[in-house]
């Protein structure tokens, strides 16, 4: 019995001793990236609620998160009891070409913070200069075969390639790795699905996810055979019959087209409330605006300094998908709309712009734009020819645009020259310490479209009503009073005009 009870607890030791070796075998530190954060993100949130309203959107984001050095694999069935949970541990990739290593390596560490944020921890990255990706791999195979050694001794789980893969290309990979590949694409696709709140914005996002899986549907084995002949099709089907698996592929993707045709009905079926909230501005000449710019650029912590709108503020890429529109009043009274938008960010998908076209309408619409840009970031030029060029797909080439470069409090005085160089008109904001916002709303003020009637009249004492309209609709250039009533030159929208006529005395000069 205690030669039984000594091999019993041998084995058991060899187990423990197995599993701790294995696990002090787990790499650890070998990335090409800084400790801690991504790049694109910044490492001090800085949020408060006397600036920012109260955030209970972040709350309940922050609820339920992935933990970090946790994971539910097993590798042998002795570690039953020792098993871990465990986020994503990926390893990127990138090919560059005619662009240079430090344009490349940018936007290696943008698919870092878009890593980070879809909740993936990011162990490496290898960048490949060719003159074009491979047609089969992306990298090519020996390049394929050095990445699967890498993920092999990394521990890895997930490639994410710095680009949109075909689907050919990514199952070549896939072969070659061993482990999971997805693209840039995927990646932006997740952290959308996870973010999406409203009616609209999930059934955007499902939309595009749809589009993305549609021509990346793949078979697996014989159970997903493709078309034979004869009798081999099954059941003595006959001659040309088609096997279950081109059957299976084939439904799915009827599937799909139809939820697909659901989804764009669905999205339609918002346009008369948008429209009607949209018409009901124009009634009453309300000037709009619309805040753009790339990605935790800082456009949510803007418009919370602006209108204390308690809009969700996080420290992730693409936390705002749902547009929000408040009301403001420039200096000299006049009231106007304040709409935050979902931000842009490099090789955004196609199939997003397409899906979220309804919600880049309150941009092309827009009387003035505000384009926020990252002061602190590496490379604000090329932030700045991204959103332009998503802001004229959306055709709003020709509105009024400032160009304001958010996050002052982090840039020193020779960056500032360097920005001032890229756009001279610009404007310095520090959402956090509410630099520069008085200068924006004054610059607000003068690109607004003034109303475009000038009227002289004068109102009657006891129509106090009209003089309060006047100065909430349109802009009053100086007032007097005389015995008839109160006499206001001013310049309103026509609505407003008629309703003073009618109330009051116009005067012929």
């Amino acid at each position: 019995m205690a030669d039984q009870r000594t091999d019993a607890e041998s084995t058991t030791t060899d187990a423990v001793d197995r599993v701790l070796s294995r696990e002090a075998e787990r790499p650890a530190g070998y990335t090409l990236f800084s400790a801690g954060r991504a790049e694109a993100l910044q490492d001090d949130n800085g949020y408060l609620d006397d600036r920012d309203g109260e955030q209970f959107d972040r709350e309940d984001r922050a609820a339920l998160r992935r933990v970090q050095g946790l994971s539910t694999e097993l590798q042998d069935v002795t570690e039953v009891e020792y098993r871990q949970l465990r986020l994503e541990n990926v390893v990127l990739i990138g090919v560059y070409s005619g662009s240079t290593l430090a344009d490349a390596e940018n936007s290696m560490r943008e698919l870092a913070a878009l890593a980070e944020t879809a909740g993936a921890v990011v162990l490496d990255g290898l960048l490949q200069r060719r003159p074009h990706p491979d047609p089969s791999t992306y990298l090519g195979r020996g390049k394929a075969q050095e990445l699967a050694d890498v993920v092999a001794s990394l521990g890895a789980d997930t490639v994410i390639a710095d680009t949109e893969l075909a689907p050919s290309q990514r199952r070549a990979l896939e072969d070659v790795v061993k482990v999971k590949v997805i693209d840039r694409t995927a990646v932006i696709l997740d952290i959308f699905s996870q973010h999406a709140k409203s009616r609209e914005g999930r059934a955007q996002v499902e939309l595009a996810q749809l589009e993305y899986l549609l021509p990346r549907l793949r078979g697996w084995g014989e159970s997903m055979s493709r078309q034979a002949g004869g009798q081999v099709g099954g059941a003595g089907a006959g001659m040309g019959s088609r096997g279950p698996g081109e059957t299976k592929i084939e439904l799915d993707r009827r599937r799909i087209h139809t939820r697909m045709a659901r989804l764009r009905k669905q999205i339609k079926g918002f346009t008369p409330a948008r429209e009607a909230k949209r018409a009901n501005r124009e009634r009453f000449a309300v000037p709009a605006v619309a805040i753009a710019g790339y990605t935790n650029a800082g456009k949510s912590s803007l418009l919370n300094r602006i209108t204390r709108a308690g809009v969700l503020v996080e420290n992730a890429l693409f936390a705002t998908l749902d547009a929000t529109v408040r009301r403001s009043r420039t200096e000299d009274g006049r009231e106007f709309t304040i709409a935050d938008t979902v931000g842009f960010v490099r090789n955004l998908p196609h199939q997003l712009v397409e899906a979220f076209r309804s919600t880049l309408e309150e941009v092309a619409l827009a009387d003035v734009l505000v384009h926020v840009v990252d002061g602190s970031h590496p490379d604000p030029g090329s932030q700045i020819a991204t959103v332009r060029d998503v802001i004229g797909e959306a055709g709003a080439r020709d509105i009024p645009e400032i160009v304001v470069f958010n996050k002052s409090d982090l840039v020193d005085d020779d960056t500032r020259l360097v920005l001032r160089g890229l756009e001279p008109q610009a404007i310095f904001v520090s959402a956090r310490t509410g630099e520069g916002v008085d200068e924006l709303f004054a610059r607000i003020g003068e690109l607004l479209p003034t109303p475009p009637v000038e009227l002289d009249v004068v109102v009657p004492f006891d129509r106090g009503d009209l003089v309060a309209l006047a100065h909430h609709r349109g802009v009053v250039l100086s007032t007097d009073y005389d015995e008839l009533g109160t006499r206001l030159h001013v310049r309103v929208d026509p609505g407003t005009a008629d309703a003073l006529r009618q109330g009051g005395t116009v005067v012929v000069s």
